[in-house]
């Protein structure tokens, strides 16, 4: 098949005005879809022009289904208007540093954000790695209709072993001042734009050639590619319709971290190890571990050590028992009997091990509750020792909300997982990464009308 190229161009953006809003930190805000009601109201009373009036406005009594993404399109007119945000000067690119420690260690994530030609998945070479879901979508059309401008950039990651395309830009970075922000989480990100056409037309040209894969914001990107149908259909599709806002960072870079993402089932019968054995049977070797919530952390300092994907921690809440799971080569014969649809390399995710294999096939378990998802084995633990915040009652007890019945501990997909799933042009299921941390909303908006 004859690739497309992604066209990456450098754009005028829209910016904070810091003589008009103060610290940048005080008005940036996470992603929009790992913002709950409690992070959106300290947002809110955080700085009367905070970005996540705009990504996530807040609902009102008397809202129609409109109502939000008006008052969002409405406050980013005021803003413009009141010189609170305001056009670059030139088209730029727009190097970002994420500064941040993990297990005691210091990173640097290092990357640019470019408009970014859109094409639709399967016809060229951008590839998504995960499912998307139809009220996701529509919400973000919803806003990106009533705003006219990508709020937030999507996550693309390219192979670049040497990280060419990055130091070129990388060699301007020191003569410019940085805009600076830190987070709730301590990550201090940074911001330089880069002006230099003739370095601009480098980047472009040899991050040409290079296949993008879609690491976080498959909802916008797909909302972005819905955008420019959309216009076009109603006649009123201008070039600037045909690219997104894109954070593009080089798979190879040092600054890379992808954590696991653990499950914390509800509705699942309780179990105990016994039973939990019994019921996978030949397809998992089931072992013992240990009791009490606080085993988490050995059976997963073990699991990573092994790096298998084939490898799980199970928590049985009846007994308060942690095991250790693995895949018999009995169970490799029946995913493949079960998933014959999919890839090897899909098929060999400890996520897809998990749900589609020992949830549903040897569990028998289908249409169950969201699972909670979390990063951290203290979350895990603290989980499984407070229980589900569903449920609770004002004074934070645990209300009629059910208790983790089940917990799994999972290895992350590596990025040569994404690579290969992606290129055999399938998805991986829900969840099946986390890259750390997230990139902020609000340093850059790229208006589209």
């Amino acid at each position: 098949m004859q690739l497309i190229v992604p066209n990456i161009q450098p754009f005028r953006g829209l910016r904070y005005d810091l003589g008009n809003v103060g610290a940048l930190s005080d008005v940036v805000a996470p992603p929009y879809d790992v913002i709950d009601s409690k992070m959106q109201d300290r947002l809110y009373q955080r700085h009367p022009e905070n970005v996540i009036r705009l990504i996530l406005n807040r609902d009102q009594p008397d809202d129609g289904p409109q109502s939000k993404y008006l008052r969002a399109a409405a406050e980013l007119r005021n803003w413009q208007r009141e010189g609170v945000m305001t056009l670059e000067n030139q088209p730029a690119l727009y190097v970002y540093h994420q500064t941040f420690t993990h297990e005691g260690q210091t990173y640097t994530r290092r990357g640019f954000m470019a408009r970014v030609l859109l094409e639709p998945f399967g016809t060229g070479n951008i590839f998504p790695h995960e499912e998307t879901h139809s009220k996701a979508k529509q919400d973000r059309l919803n806003l990106i209709t009533a705003c006219k401008a990508n709020l937030s950039q999507v996550f693309g990651l390219y192979p670049d072993p040497d990280n060419v395309v990055q130091e070129s830009l990388e060699v301007l970075v020191p003569s410019i001042t940085p805009l600076e922000a830190v987070d709730e989480l301590g990550v201090t990100h940074r911001m330089w734009p880069i002006t230099n056409t003739d370095v601009n037309s480098k980047v472009s040209q040899l991050i040409g050639d290079l296949p993008v894969y879609i690491a976080d914001g498959h909802h916008r990107y797909e909302t972005a590619c819905n955008y420019r149908d959309a216009r076009i259909a109603e006649g009123t599709h201008t070039a600037v319709c045909d690219y997104v806002l894109m954070m593009l960072v080089s798979m190879d870079d040092p600054g890379m971290v992808v954590l696991p993402t653990h499950r914390m089932f509800r509705g699942i019968p309780p179990m105990d190890h016994q039973e939990l054995k019994s019921k996978l049977a030949d397809r998992f070797v089931v072992t013992k571990i240990g009791t009490g919530a606080a085993v988490a952390e050995q059976l997963w300092e073990e699991i990573e050590l092994e790096g298998s994907q084939e490898v799980l921690g199970l928590y049985t809440a009846k007994d308060d028992c942690w095991n250790r799971v693995e895949l018999s080569p009995e169970g490799m014969d029946r995913l493949a009997e079960i998933a014959a649809d999919h890839c090897d390399d899909w098929r060999g995710l400890g996520v897809s091990i998990l749900h589609h294999l020992l949830v549903q096939d040897c569990l028998g378990l289908s249409d169950l509750p969201t699972p909670k998802y979390v990063h951290r084995v203290e979350e895990v633990i603290q989980g499984i020792q407070t229980g589900d915040d569903v449920g609770r009652d004002a004074t934070g007890q645990v209300g009629e909300g059910q208790p983790f019945q089940l917990c799994a501990m999972v290895m992350p997909a590596s990025l040569d997982h994404i690579r290969n799933v992606s290129q055999a042009f399938e998805r991986m299921p829900a969840k099946s990464t986390y890259f750390y941390p997230k990139l902020l909303s609000g340093l850059v908006i790229n208006p589209l009308g």
